[in-house]
């Protein structure tokens, strides 16, 4: 093959240029860092911010307006019955002769007596609880006055669990019978035996409540109880059965005709029921708990030589707790 002068010029001007382009492009590939990868950016976080598990359980929420109760740090009760007799420490006291044993006439059987009975207490925390209230009977057919007796009592109230510790003063005043006035001291131990069974309530509650008269009688009085709520629940109805015993030692105010003043002296049982009114109106809690109660006891003697009545009494009455 025959090589031209112009072919030859034109392959060696080719080859020229592709060696330049090939140094030109080693030279390049030599001078240029090269280009990593990109990488993804980790943040590092506190353990408190890395992601737990949801709950299954709602978060809880704010209180609405129209619920609630008073968490405050005073509380009131007040509880209103009306009753066919006012039995006491096993006594009836709606009989001519019960507080004043001289009186006589006609005894008028279940004659009605309206109850009152205020408490103020003072919540305290952890500390004992202070408390003040009244208790009045208003006994129409009472031949001498119809406010029968005006009772102002106070004392302190201390929940450690399981004991719930009572201590006060009170006085009995009887209007027009001022020799018959007198005061006495008082404190209770009850149980809150829930703790041992496991139960949301407790079963049997016992209680020992001890009185001593330090003014008129300069005696002693026990009672000793039980008391078990059944909860109907979902109908705002609850059952409570109690039953106490009462024992006296150097009492006057118990002594019977032949001057007995120690012993057991009574027995009781009862029954009662209370409604709840918020229950049935559809009232906040935050107005206050309102019950309707209704009551039937039943109460005789156990020792013939101690004044005790036996008696079948009862009625109805309305609570309000706040």
């Amino acid at each position: 093959m025959a090589w031209t002068a112009a072919s030859l010029r034109s392959g060696i001007a080719t080859v020229a240029f592709a060696a330049v382009f090939t140094s030109a492009s080693a030279r390049a590939q030599v001078a240029a860092p090269a280009i990593e990868e990109s990488r993804p950016i980790v943040l590092l976080r506190p353990f408190a911010l890395v992601d737990q598990p949801e709950s299954i359980y709602p978060d809880p929420e704010p209180p609405k307006p129209n619920t609630g109760v008073n968490e405050g740090g005073v509380h009131i009760s007040l509880n209103v019955s009306y009753l066919t007799d006012y039995v006491y420490r096993g006594i009836d006291r709606s009989e001519i002769g019960a507080i004043d044993p001289s009186e006589t006439g006609d005894v008028t059987e279940d004659a009605p007596n309206l109850q009152f009975n205020g408490k103020l207490t003072f919540d305290l925390g952890r500390a004992p609880h202070p408390f003040v209230g009244l208790f009045a009977n208003v006994y129409n057919d009472d031949p001498v006055s119809r406010f029968q007796e005006v009772r102002p009592y106070f004392g302190l109230d201390w929940t450690i669990r399981p004991l719930r510790l009572t201590a006060g003063w009170q006085t009995y005043i009887y209007p027009e019978r001022d020799d018959f006035n007198t005061s006495e001291i008082f404190g209770s131990i009850e149980i809150d035996d829930s703790v041992f069974f496991r139960t949301d309530r407790p079963i049997f509650a016992p209680y020992i409540y001890a009185a001593y008269d330090h003014d008129l009688y300069d005696g002693l009085y026990l009672e000793a109880g039980l008391k078990h709520d059944f909860v109907i629940e979902g109908t705002g109805v609850t059952l409570t059965l109690t039953g106490n015993v009462g024992f006296v030692a150097g009492h006057g105010y118990f002594t019977a005709q032949n001057g007995e003043d120690t012993g057991f002296q009574h027995y009781e049982v009862g029954l009662i029921g209370a409604y709840s009114l918020n229950t049935l109106a559809n009232i906040s809690k935050r107005y206050g708990d309102w019950k309707l109660r209704g009551y039937l006891f039943y109460t005789d003697g156990l020792n013939n030589d101690l004044r005790a009545d036996t008696q079948i009494w009862g009625g109805v009455g309305i609570g309000f707790d706040y």
